[in-house]
C-alpha cells in the first residue's frame, strides 16, 4: 500500500512539473500570456497539494485564484472571474477549518456529506445556475449557461472541500469535464490543458481520499471495540 501511495505521489509530482515546462514554453512562444502561465503552474501545484491533504495548498491556491480572476475577466467569462474572488475568501476560511475545524479544534479528517447536505447543495446549485445564467445573458457574458453552471457546481465543490468531504472531488470532476471544451472554445488553450490535468488529478484525489476515509472508518471501528473489550 505504501508503494502504491508513493507511486501516486510520483505521478502527481510529474504532472505538476510537466505543467510548469509546458506553461513556460507556451508563454515564451507567445501561445499564452505569462499571467495565464503563472495561473497554470500554481493551479496544478495547488491541486497536487490538495490531493495529498497538505495545507500549503491554501496559500498557493490564493495566488492562483488572484491571477485567474484577471485571465477570466479579460476573456469575458465574468462568472468565472467573480468566482475567483469568492474562492479567495473561501480559501482563507477553508485554511482555518482544515487546521482547527475538527473535534476540539483539531485538524479535519476526510468524511462524507450527509443526505441533507447533499440535497441542500443540489438545490442551491440548481437555483444559482438559473440566476447566474439570466444575469450573465443580460450583461453580455460569453457562453453564459456553461459559465453559470460551472461556477455554481464549483461553489458547491468548494463548500464540500472546506469541510473535507469526499464528494468534493465528484464536483471538480464534473466541472473539469465541462471546462476543457469551454476554454478551448475561448482559445485559452493553456488553461484548457491545465483543466485536463486537473481532471486527472481530481480522479486521483477521489481515489486517494476514499482510501483514506475507509482507513479512518476501520480505525474508528477498532477503537470503539477495544474499550468495550477492556471493560469486559
Amino acid at each position: 500500500m505504501a508503494m502504491r501511495l508513493q507511486q501516486k505521489s510520483i505521478v502527481l509530482a510529474v504532472l505538476t512539473i510537466v505543467t510548469g515546462v509546458v506553461a513556460a514554453a507556451m508563454a515564451f512562444h507567445g501561445k499564452a500570456t505569462w499571467l495565464e502561465a503563472a495561473s497554470f503552474v500554481t493551479g496544478a501545484l495547488c491541486v497536487w497539494l490538495t490531493v495529498i491533504e497538505n495545507v500549503w495548498n491554501f496559500p498557493i491556491g490564493l495566488l492562483n485564484v488572484a491571477t485567474f480572476s484577471v485571465v477570466f475577466f479579460k476573456s469575458r467569462l465574468y462568472a468565472d472571474a467573480s468566482l475567483q474572488i469568492v474562492y479567495f475568501i473561501l480559501g482563507i476560511i477553508s485554511w482555518y477549518l482544515w487546521l482547527y475545524g475538527g473535534e476540539r479544534h483539531t485538524a479535519l479528517r476526510v468524511g462524507l456529506a450527509s443526505k441533507v447536505e447533499r440535497l441542500s447543495l443540489f438545490a442551491a446549485t440548481f437555483g444559482l445556475t438559473i440566476i447566474l445564467w439570466l444575469t450573465l445573458s443580460q450583461i453580455g457574458g460569453s457562453a453564459s449557461f456553461w459559465d453559470a453552471i460551472t461556477a455554481s457546481i464549483s461553489l458547491a465543490a468548494q463548500w464540500l472541500l472546506n469541510r473535507k468531504r469526499l464528494e468534493n472531488w465528484i464536483g471538480w470532476i464534473v466541472v473539469d469535464v465541462i471546462y476543457v471544451p469551454l476554454y478551448m472554445y475561448k482559445e485559452l488553450y493553456l488553461t484548457a490543458l491545465l483543466y485536463l490535468i486537473f481532471l486527472v488529478m481530481a480522479v486521483m484525489g477521489f481515489v486517494q481520499w476514499r482510501k483514506t476515509w475507509r482507513q479512518q472508518h476501520v480505525g474508528d471501528a477498532v477503537l470503539s471495540v477495544v474499550p468495550q473489550e477492556a471493560a469486559a
